[in-house]
């Protein structure tokens, strides 16, 4: 852990911080601003869509610029999207609260990113700690999100504009910490040197095909399942306080586990705790089948946590095997492209499903893609035990 390293866990942090404050309020404002019910999560899935929409801008000007110029432009976005969400919700404009969140997009597509440049900080020995570590960074989200959504949802007469307004502040910390992160410089590319295979070709390796999906569907599934829990909890009476308590355990089964997630990959393998990942995530929709108490929210939640922390870790370090140095930049857009695509489907889903079907069919339905992750899973250990090159 040297001082960039810490430094880069700490902006990783109010990255979190950002996005379990929307989680924790989007679906709600949405909800009171939102002309029919089902519309409630558009704004948590303008914010994923504009990540997608943002990914191959952000490949730009990661290669063009490099890290750090390329995520204090991301930052500079959440400043300013904050901002707009909080006039917003002041002036009672719900498509002006989906537009603000599609512009955030951006600052979340960059900051998908801190996580591979972690392996950019570290010796290629410490590479799956290091991505560990930063990601353990979002304990600080875990804490401060759900928090910082509670304390500050009454600073003004408009309910939650003051979260917005504080995120602004969040945004300009992370510039600060940003600058003095040193990362590796941009290489100069000679005239005629490659740029490596086409993406095309680097997508059909079976590593990234797992990757991408195991990444994609866990997302989607915590998505899911995060994005309708303060919703759900309404339905059932309780507090805000009380869903921002769930969130806060999820965001801590998150992250926590970053202090030893890269030690458990190193010494039992990538894809076996990947697969504990999934039976994880298997038994938080078991538990959440169980009733709506609130223990039963709290300790499904943490599970769901801790399944995406394995799983999200997990792909991270298989995908850095699937591309050469020179096709970083295009490869990674690639995978947070699927990732952002599955969380827009899902965010969108998951107020449709909580709103008209309610929370036991939204958990029924996450079954399929925690499903098809175990496949995928159990696909390419396959293949490598039957020695196909991957």
């Amino acid at each position: 852990m040297n001082p960039n390293l810490f430094l880069l866990a700490l902006c990783q942090g109010l990255f979190l911080t950002n996005n379990v404050t929307f989680i924790a309020i989007n679906g709600l404002v949405g909800l009171s601003l939102a002309p029919v019910g089902w519309m409630a999560t558009l704004p948590v899935m303008g914010y994923v869509v504009g990540g997608a929409l943002s990914t191959g801008l952000v490949a730009k000007s990661q290669a063009k610029w490099g890290r750090r110029v390329s995520f204090q432009l991301g930052l500079l976005v959440g400043l300013l999207s904050a901002m707009l969400c909080a006039y917003a919700a002041h002036t009672h404009n719900f498509a002006l609260l989906v537009v603000a969140t599609l512009v955030a997009g951006y600052y979340s597509a960059n900051g998908q990113l801190y996580r591979f440049a972690a392996a950019e900080l570290a010796d290629v020995s410490f590479r799956e700690k290091a991505v560990s570590w930063v990601m353990a960074g979002g304990l600080i989200g875990a804490i401060v999100g759900p928090n910082l959504a509670s304390k500050s949802k009454g600073w003004f007469e408009t309910p939650f504009m003051g979260a917005y307004v504080a995120l602004t502040a969040v945004a300009v910390l992370g510039m600060v910490l940003m600058h003095f992160v040193k990362f590796p410089p941009v290489p100069e590319k000679p005239k005629g040197s490659s740029e490596g295979r086409p993406l095309s070709e680097i997508m059909r390796q079976p590593v990234f095909i797992v990757s991408a999906a195991a990444a994609a569907l866990s997302y989607g599934v915590m998505n899911l399942l995060m994005a309708a829990t303060p919703l759900a909890m309404q339905v059932c009476g309780y507090q805000f306080s009380d869903a921002a308590l769930v969130l806060e355990w999820h965001v801590i089964g998150m992250f926590a586990p970053g202090f030893f997630t890269g030690h458990l990959i190193k010494k039992y393998g990538t894809l076996q705790i990947m697969g504990v990942g999934v039976l994880l995530n298997f038994v938080c929709i078991a538990v959440a089948l169980s009733g709506t108490e609130l223990s039963q929210f709290v300790i499904a939640l943490f599970f769901l946590g801790v399944g995406w922390n394995f799983l999200f870790t997990g792909s991270t370090t298989l995908s850095m095997t699937a591309w050469r140095p020179e096709e970083k930049d295009r490869a990674q857009a690639a995978i947070n492209f699927c990732v952002f695509g599955t969380m827009a489907i899902t965010s969108f889903a998951s107020g449709a499903l909580v709103t008209t079907r309610g929370w036991d069919w939204l958990n029924y339905g996450s079954l399929v893609p925690v499903a098809l992750t175990a496949a995928a899973l159990l696909w390419l250990t396959w293949i490598r035990k039957n020695r196909t090159p991957v």
